[in-house]
């Protein structure tokens, strides 16, 4: 018998075997069924033909010289099929696994992904036979053959149709499709909210000790939220991200802001419902993939760049409250259009920065990107073993009337400095004018951890310091802290429950200028220089997944001594909150 009919038997068994080996990445160029010799030959003529074949190549192989198994990066040599694997692509160069370069050997294997396999490698054994040459080939050569066609026919005959079919389907796709680089995704909020503590009652506004002022409200709201995210990708590894929005949204604790910024919700805010391009911003990865620009338009936060490190920091998933979202130093300064790094050091270490301006398409006087309300910082996040902790530190500067910005805390700890003639005054829609407020730069720093105790519990905690100044004024202390735990799938997959403990923003001093009379802090009493008392926000929550596009969640917010004064009664805040995906 010749040697190319040797080489022949030899390659039955590896054809089979590779083709079990192909459970993850059927053999390529698989487009229609066909046969590997014409049937309506003779075998005679089959005969005739394979005796003009010569010798085997030089190297030694029926196939061309090609890179052998170490081409899928899934696949090393220790494994046991290896080298199996490796001669049948050397020798025959039939299979070439996934587009991302792996072969995913571990898959189960279905007869048609066999018949398939078998049919690719036997069509390049016929290509690599008619360009060599042998004496010739027995006809039970050519019968072992023909058992192996004949067994998989009925198998390659369903795979040719199901193939058409998918071709046909694609076609309509293509021409039906919406964009062929964007994808839609979109998140809708319907949320139900009340106040359990009566505001019909006094609450202490001048911080004497006395209640003075009845908030009203508490009335059960209704409100939505509304996102649309177009994703678009031109490189497949780039994202231009532009979402549409419409909210409606109060909290409750709106009833009471005058006293105190505490209890609000994460996914509140109030436009009326108008739709607006709330973020536009493009990523791309640098450093060979180590590491992500983002270029934002608008919409960009400092979040948006730093891990936050709480896992449950989502608005239509997670935690409820504001505050428990995140550090709020993350909300300090202003914050929309500019520019966010992140690298990744080594594989557990990460360092980010950013730079945001609040008011860059304004080109006034004291606005712009470079000379309006701004935020700065960095981050540096050591992340391994089910252990995370980060370092934050981040510069903000506000303008006239807006203190430090961050929406949470009391009103003291915004450190909004009254009635400093330098900044004059601002009459409002109703007539009404008042003294500016100074404006404020703050050097904010954070450490957040989180520990993974299994796969399911974790817990985790912040502390945040702010150094703030009220420019020409004073400077003041601000403090916060946090400690959560968390559960997923208890009840059900998908599901989340979480409980928090911490105290927003607090102003614990400030200098004796800020506390001058005349040129008071909102929120504190004349000559009063901290917030007196502490208040802390307890928070829980459970989200339960109806299924994978419906997520339902009662959350409780209870804020002691809103306002860090312990005059104003403990404030109970409810809702339910029913998140859509799509």
């Amino acid at each position: 018998m010749s040697k190319l009919l040797w080489q022949m038997l030899k390659s039955t068994p590896l054809v089979i075997g590779g083709s079990l080996l192909m459970a993850s990445g059927v053999a390529a160029e698989v487009t229609a069924p066909a046969q590997p010799f014409e049937i309506a030959q003779t075998n005679e003529e089959i005969l005739e033909q394979l005796q003009n074949y010569t010798n085997e190549d030089n190297n030694g192989s029926l196939g061309q010289s090609v890179q052998g198994a170490s081409r899928f990066r899934d696949v090393s040599p220790n494994d046991w099929a290896f080298q199996a694997l490796d001669d049948l692509i050397r020798r025959y160069d039939c299979l070439v696994g996934y587009p991302n370069g792996t072969f995913r050997g571990n898959r189960p294997l279905t007869r048609y992904e066999f018949a398939a396999g078998l049919n690719a490698c036997l069509n390049q054994i016929e290509r690599l036979i008619a360009a060599a040459t042998a004496d010739f080939v027995t006809r039970e050569d050519l019968e072992t053959l023909r058992a192996l066609l004949a067994e998989f026919e009925a198998e390659l005959i369903a795979l040719g149709t199901r193939v058409d079919s998918l071709e046909a389907r694609t076609a309509f796709l293509e021409d039906n499709q919406f964009s062929t680089t964007t994808k839609l995704n979109g998140e809708v909020i319907f949320n139900l909210a009340d106040a359990f503590t009566d505001l019909d009652q006094q609450f202490d506004s001048n911080r004497d000790g006395i209640g003075d002022i009845i908030p009203g409200g508490g009335n059960t709201v209704a409100g939505n939220r509304v996102r649309l995210n177009f994703d678009t990708s031109f490189t497949g590894r780039d994202r231009l991200r532009t979402r549409l929005q419409g909210r409606n949204i109060i909290s409750p604790a709106n009833s009471i802001s005058s006293i105190t910024n505490e209890g609000g919700f994460d996914f509140a805010g109030d436009g009326g419902n108008d739709v607006t391009v709330s973020v536009l911003s493009y990523s791309i990865p640098i450093a060979d993939g180590r590491g992500q620009a983002q270029f934002f338009a608008t919409g960009g936060a400092s979040d948006d760049v730093f891990n936050t490190v709480n896992p449950f920091d989502s608005s239509g998933s997670g935690f409820v409250g504001s505050f428990a979202a995140r550090n709020p130093i993350y909300r300090a300064g202003g914050q929309s259009a500019g520019l966010g790094l992140s690298f990744d050091v080594t594989n557990n270490i990460n360092l980010a920065g950013y730079y945001l301006a609040g008011e860059a398409n304004d080109p006034s006087p004291g606005a712009g990107l470079f000379n309006g309300d701004y935020s700065a910082g960095g981050q540096l996040t050591f992340e391994a073993n089910r252990f995370t902790i980060a370092g934050t530190y981040i510069h903000g500067y506000t303008g006239i009337n807006n203190g430090v910005g961050w929406g949470v805390g009391s009103r003291a700890s915004n450190f909004g400095v009254e009635n400093f003639l330098g900044f004059g005054t601002t009459t409002r829609d109703d007539g009404t004018t008042f003294v500016n407020t100074a404006p404020v730069s703050t050097n904010n720093y954070g450490l957040q951890v989180n520990f993974d105790l299994s796969e399911s519990f974790f817990i985790g905690g912040w502390g945040g310091y702010t150094a703030a100044t009220a420019i020409g004024t004073g400077d003041g202390d601000i403090w916060n802290w946090a400690g959560y735990v968390g559960l997923r799938d208890l009840g059900a997959e998908g599901s989340k429950l979480g409980f928090l403990v911490g105290m927003e923003p607090k102003l614990a001093g400030s200098d004796a200028s800020v506390a001058f009379a005349g040129r008071n802090v909102q929120g504190l009493g004349a000559n009063d220089r901290a917030d007196r008392d502490t208040s802390l926000h307890f928070e829980g929550f459970y989200a339960f997944p109806v299924n994978d596009n419906i997520l339902i969640t009662p959350g409780v917010i209870v804020i002691t001594n809103p306002g860090h004064n312990e005059t104003n009664p403990t404030l109970w805040i409810g809702t339910l909150r029913t998140t859509f995906t799509f």
